[in-house]
């Protein structure tokens, strides 16, 4: 990507940056393309692979241009290790096909064809739950239709070439090469392409053995030869993207740190394009990991969540939202407990409000709400409708007191969840529970008598202050026997927000109970 100066990069949002991009060089219609190797079950670190594409491809759309968002299930990479998850009740039937391509692996549940198609298709219906439409292509399908074909004959032909252009632009040393191969041959006997070594080749034929020790699984030993036309092989991952790329036409395409930069598959993307292929690579752009706690999120480890479960305690368009509006290469935290949640929920609820923006900041935030939202499906506050739902436990009624049905019956599953995993902040933990207290009585009473309903909640809050004041106590330790008085706590939500949920008439009966 062309190094543009900071102050272009504060004044855009990286889609309009990146849309900008694609139409100085590439032509319409423009390719979107994203892809996700479905080695296990989904987690929300693979989000990334879909939603940033699918975000690029409505910016385009939005300019007036044709754009094609192209997914790819890459299920012909290798099955390296059971996920965690699977361990203890498909281990034992998983650990002897690793090594295998992902779509000849067997599906342990039994309900598609593939191990990778089951995953594949977990991954489709989460994009589908969180409004992602895409084509999805299967890199199988392209193997065995013979689409790749004539791309690894000319590899094979021009095999010295594609092995320096591949070790130039990966940093690698001829010597480093010198058992690199082009193709990676599927056994006849065992299935595994990991194991395999091509042993003699020319443009329309090859011969193997599994012998290769990959560490987590072993060659059978079997001898055997193919022709590229049998379809019983798999590009190297520095030609097999590249080759995607030609294939569709990609206009763009994005990945984390591990695929960008320096010596990385889009270096050598580019140069094989460039150098074999003749023609102009995608633009690349990076996006950051998706963390949990300061953790990157991991199929293979095990950290964070999967993405059905996240989807129960968060909206789909809060989670677009959370990873549309920061700086697109910037690591994101995305925790759905505590105050983290509450600030993006009133970080977005005050972005949908504004008719101008306040500053830059504000500027890219409302392209991010407009890609990733467009219009909220709720009109009170989130705060408003978890606060109110504490102190009635009725959804209906909430409801009904915040004159918004529709935008409670949207939220409330949401919330429902969260605090079922007790995931709210401490002082929305709580139930109105009148007690008796023993101190600071007077100014107690003298609060009690100065409510009355024409009070806002503000002023209901600043009349803690004045009380305090006159009656010559702190306004902390005020608070404190307040809160103790109505919900049997040292500390809540804002108070004057709190008397106002449960009505200024019912909380005076309970202040007048807490000092008889």
């Amino acid at each position: 990507m062309e190094e543009r100066s900071k102050e272009e990069m504060k004044d855009k949002h990286w889609s309009d940056l990146l849309v900008d991009e694609v139409l100085k060089s590439k032509k319409p219609p423009f390719v979107v393309n994203g892809g996700i190797s479905t080695s296990g079950p989904v987690h929300f670190g693979s989000v990334s692979e879909f939603l940033y594409p699918y975000l690029i491809t409505n910016a385009i759309k939005a300019r007036g241009y044709e754009a094609n968002f192209i997914f790819v299930g890459d299920i012909v990479d290798p099955f390296k290790s059971v996920p965690e998850a699977l361990k203890v009740k498909y281990g034992e039937e998983l650990k002897p096909q690793l090594g295998k391509p992902l779509a000849y692996v067997t599906d342990p549940l039994g309900c598609h064809k593939s191990y990778g198609e089951h995953y594949l298709a977990e991954t489709t219906g989460v994009m589908e739950e969180m409004g992602v439409s895409a084509k999805i292509i299967r890199s199988n399908e392209l193997y065995e239709s013979g689409a790749f074909d004539p791309y690894t004959k000319l590899y094979l032909k021009e095999e010295a070439k594609v092995r320096e252009v591949v070790a130039r632009s990966s940093l690698k040393s001829p010597e480093d090469m010198k058992d690199w191969e082009v193709i990676m041959a599927i056994c006849a006997n065992c299935g595994k392409v990991i194991t395999t070594r091509i042993t003699w080749h020319d443009e329309e034929e090859y011969e193997y053995v599994c012998d290769k020790d990959a560490g987590y699984t072993k060659g059978c030993e079997f001898k055997g030869r193919n022709k590229i036309s049998d379809h019983k092989y798999k590009l190297q991952w520095r030609l097999h993207w590249p080759t995607w790329h030609a294939h569709f036409g990609t206009s763009i395409e994005g990945a984390g740190a591990d695929h960008i930069g320096k010596g990385k598959s889009s270096d050598t993307a580019t140069a094989v394009a460039k150098e074999i292929l003749h023609r102009e690579p995608p633009i690349f752009y990076m996006f950051g990991l998706i963390l949990l706690h300061g953790k990157k999120y991991s199929k293979s480890k095990g950290i964070g969540m999967e993405i059905p479960e996240l989807l129960q305690l968060i909206p789909p368009e809060v989670l677009r939202y959370a990873l549309a509006f920061s700086n697109l290469s910037q690591n994101k935290e995305i925790d759905p407990s505590g105050d983290k949640l509450v600030l993006l929920y009133e970080e977005i609820e005050r972005i949908s409000r504004l008719e101008k923006p306040e500053n830059r900041a504000d500027e890219k935030k409302i392209v991010a709400y407009k890609l990733s939202i467009g219009k909220l499906n709720w009109k009170a506050s989130f705060l408003d409708m978890l606060l109110n739902y504490q102190v009635y436990k009725d959804w209906s009624k909430v409801a009904a007191l915040l004159n918004d049905k529709e935008g409670v019956e949207h939220l409330s599953p949401y919330i429902t969840e969260w605090l079922k995993r007790d995931f709210e902040p401490e002082r929305y933990n709580f139930a109105v529970k009148p007690q008796k207290i023993g101190e600071n009585m007077d100014a107690v009473r003298m609060f009690t008598s100065a409510l009355n309903q024409s009070m806002s909640d503000v002023e209901v809050h600043n009349l803690v202050y004045s009380v305090a004041k006159e009656s010559g106590v702190s306004s902390q330790d005020l608070f404190l026997v307040l809160y103790r008085a109505i919900i049997a706590k040292d500390s809540g939500p804002k108070l004057g927000k709190l008397i106002a949920a449960i009505g200024i008439d019912k909380v005076k009966e309970m202040l007048n109970f807490a000092v008889t």
